[in-house]
Formats: C-alpha cells, structure tokens, sequence
C-alpha cells in the first residue's frame, strides 16, 4: 500500500469516513412473504438492506467513503478495499438490528458480483459466503446494473417492457428491461460514463478549493456553480454524432473541455490550480454538453423502439436510475424528451440512485420469486470486475 493510501487510511481513523444513513421500517409493520438481505461493495460505498416479497425495507444501513476519496479526487481501490473490510461487519448488524430480523429468517442472501471494483467486489463476495456457508441459506449472486434497472418496480408498479437509461460514475448504458434476467442491450459508452468525466473536469477546476464546492464531489460541484453560469460562453462539438448507434463517448467530450479550459487560463493569465473567474459559465457549459449527448442517444433508443415494435407506441415508459440521474439539468432534459414522445418518466428516489444495499435485496426478491439464479452451492462463484 502506497504513502497516501496509508495516509488517508489514518485520516479515517479519525473520522472522516461517514456513515450516510441507517433506518428502520419494520416497526409496527407485518413483513410479506420471504425476506432478503441485499449486500452491495461494488465500489466506494457499503450497503446492506433486508427486503420482503412486498417491496418492504425493513432495514438498511449504509457506509459512505465520500469524504475520504475526496481528498485524492478519486478512489483508491486498496483503499475502498480496507475500508470496506473494516465496515461490512457492522453495516450488515446494523441492517438486521434496524429490521428486527435475524439471519435465521432469511430465505436467501443476494449480492453484487459484478461489475464492479475487484478488490472492492471481492469484500462483499468474500463475507457473504461466509455468512450462507455458515448458516445453510441460499445465495443470489447479482449483477449490478440489474439491480440499478430493477429498482423502479420497488418504488413503482412497473411491468415489462420498459427502456432503462444508467448513467453513473462507473456506467452509461441503455437497454430494454423485457424480464427479471433478459434485458436487450441498444447502446453504451464506448470509453468513459458521464460521472467519471464530471468528476475528472471538476478536478481539472479544482473546484475543491472553490469555497462554495470544497465538501461537494465533482458532479455536484459542477452541477452546484452550473445553476448561475451562462451555458452560452462556450460551446463543444458533440460525440457520436456521425454514428447511427445508440452509443455513448464522453472521453473526446472531455479533451475538448479540457483544451478549453487550457485557453482560458491562459486568457485570464492563471495557472493550473487557479480558479478561472468564469467557472460557472465553463461548469454550465459542461453540464449541457453531457445532457444533450445523454438525450440525443435516449431519443435515438425511443425511436429504434418504437419503430421495431419492442415498446408500445403508446404508454411505453423510460427508467432513469445511477448517479447522474440525480442531476437536475439532466434529468428535466430527459423529462422534455419524454414528453415529447409520450413517454413516461421515472426515476428512483435519489438515495436509491447511488449504490445501496436496498436495490440489491430487491433484486434477489425478483430473482428468488422467479426462481432465476439462485443457488444452493456457492462452489465456483467468483466475483467479475468487468
């Protein structure tokens, strides 16, 4: 492990990973059917839930690294590794103190086993098998952007077909959701998903030393001083355009920022590092780019649906769910696209957005209803970063 690994590593031993959420629902409510306990490390957050058959949290709990990786700008596997290890024990108590649950009453454990980060994939893997092993209980491996697309029938009632649109940190991707395991893929992005590039320009800013962002990570930041920039100050060819594809390049999209930015420094005489006086317009800028990218390639999706019968030409609905999808500019551009296709739009609560143990756990209640990969000997199963 490398010097700031083992710095930041002590910076949270003082505290300064947090603990999001923990909440509680079973009090004084009657839990339906069989229940499930969801447990997701995929990346930089430890989540663990227990659902029921009726779509019912009873528990959940929550570790948020946020903080510690903003100190670097980005994550250190090795260091969500550790981190991970040393909250999944008591992020998974905490689930089952606030259920009212214990392990004995599960019907199974489902968790993510791909895609993800593999030393952070491999925690949760790791712990989970012990736990079935020890308790004789069947395990749903998972994978995580089923479990993203999926989420929208916990908080809705959604049936199949439908066209889900992830845009994450880690992924872009749009596909149908015909059924719990059979999802037809249209498009994703061929380099980089929109959250990683936000988060790699706001770097580029250093928005972290800007004193309305220095707590916020980059896609917030940029979203944050987009609200009072003029989009109109710059403006940036975008990508894919020649490619009758529904895919998705935010890389080249990132150069040309980046180029931009070069220019403006050196128009306001600053060096990297300075704060460029039009930084919200350069945010805002950026911010519409990436939305109108996102929604030219979901309209190219509608249309190639609705033109091969794979939707319905009336009522067909689009499912918005990840990170970026909390991201206010982008999602009323989605909602402008929607409407004006006779669409519905729906989005998962914004704390059901981001990685949680809750989006897990449902997804094992699919499974486990449907009896689609569940398993009774974890011989062989392994985690799969890609």
């Amino acid at each position: 492990m490398n010097s700031i690994a083992k710095s930041l590593l002590r910076s949270v031993k003082h505290g300064r990973a947090s603990w999001l959420r923990s909440s509680s629902a079973h009090s004084g409510k009657q839990r339906f059917g069989r229940l499930v306990l969801g447990i997701e490390t995929s990346c930089d957050d430890t989540g663990a839930a227990v659902v029921d058959e009726a779509g019912c949290v009873l528990g959940e709990a929550l570790h948020c690294q946020k903080e510690v990786h903003l100190q670097t700008g980005g994550i250190i596997p090795v260091v969500a590794q550790q981190l991970h290890r040393e909250n999944i024990e008591q992020v998974v108590q905490e689930a089952f103190r606030a259920s009212g649950v214990s392990v004995a009453e599960l019907a199974a454990v489902a968790t993510t086993v791909k895609p993800g980060l593999a030393l952070s994939l491999g925690v949760g893997l790791k712990y989970s098998l012990s736990l079935v092993n020890r308790h004789q209980k069947p395990f749903i491996p998972i994978h995580h952007m089923e479990a993203h697309a999926l989420t929208i029938r916990l908080t809705n009632h959604l049936d199949f077909p439908f066209l889900v649109l992830l845009i994450s940190g880690g992924h872009c991707l749009l596909a149908v959701a015909r059924g719990i395991s059979d999802f037809l893929l249209l498009g994703q992005s061929i380099d980089i998903a929109p959250g990683d590039m936000l988060d790699k320009v706001a770097r580029r800013l250093s928005l972290r030393k800007h004193p309305e962002c220095h707590s916020m990570a980059g896609g917030k930041a940029i979203e944050h001083l987009a609200q009072t920039g003029n989009q109109e100050l710059l403006t940036f060819r975008l990508p894919m355009q020649q490619y009758r594809n529904c895919n998705f390049s935010f890389s080249g999209l990132q150069n040309l920022i980046n180029n931009a930015i070069v220019q403006k420094e050196k128009e306001e005489g600053i060096q990297e590092g300075e704060i460029l006086s039009c930084v919200k317009d350069v945010a805002a800028a950026v911010q519409h780019a990436v939305a109108v990218h996102i929604i030219q390639r979901t309209y190219r999706a509608m249309l190639f649906c609705i033109k091969n019968s794979i939707l319905p030409s009336k009522n067909a609905t689009l499912v918005v769910s990840g990170g970026v999808a909390s991201n206010q500019y982008i999602r009323k551009g989605l909602q402008n696209l929607a409407d004006a296709n006779d669409f519905a739009l729906l989005c998962p609560p914004p704390r059901l957005c981001t990685d949680n143990g809750v989006m897990i756990a449902w997804n094992g209640i699919e499974r486990l209803r449907a009896g689609l990969g569940v398993l009774h000997s974890t011989d062989g199963v392994r985690y799969e970063p890609r």
